[in-house]
């Protein structure tokens, strides 16, 4: 492959990635699959991703707070989810032992866990070291 073959993948990969932040700013948590993980956590903008299964009660206890957040901080950070139950290998990746876990990312990376149903003051407060 030549480096403009390579740069024309970069280039759409970039292209594909924004595209995909627009759509979670307008439509609230993304649900996140193996297939787009890795692109969204790539973000420009930082990720917070909520591990969770459908089952766990204190998950369900704060999906209202992590909405809630995604609006209020909608064009500042992504918010996904992802369901370990589904997505067991990248819940083991990260090791989200138990759930609910808020993991935030920055340029791919995790730089912040939040564990538990912790409420939505405990939760902004790690959110509002990440935004600009």
């Amino acid at each position: 492959m030549s480096d403009p073959e390579l740069e024309k993948i970069l280039r759409e990969k970039v292209r594909s990635i924004k595209e995909m932040s627009k759509k979670v700013e307008q439509e609230g948590p993304l649900t996140l699959t193996f297939n787009n993980f890795y692109d969204i956590i790539n973000s420009e903008k930082p990720v917070i991703i909520d591990f969770w299964a459908e089952w766990c009660a204190p998950c369900m206890t704060m999906l209202p707070v992590f909405e809630k957040l995604a609006k209020k901080y909608d064009g500042k950070m992504v918010f996904g989810r992802l369901n370990v139950d589904e997505n067991g290998e990248i819940s083991n990746r990260y090791q989200v032992f138990s759930i609910p876990t808020f993991i935030i990312f920055v340029k791919g990376k995790p730089v912040d866990i939040v564990v538990g149903a912790v409420g939505e003051r405990n939760l902004e407060k790690t959110i509002t070291k990440h935004v600009e």
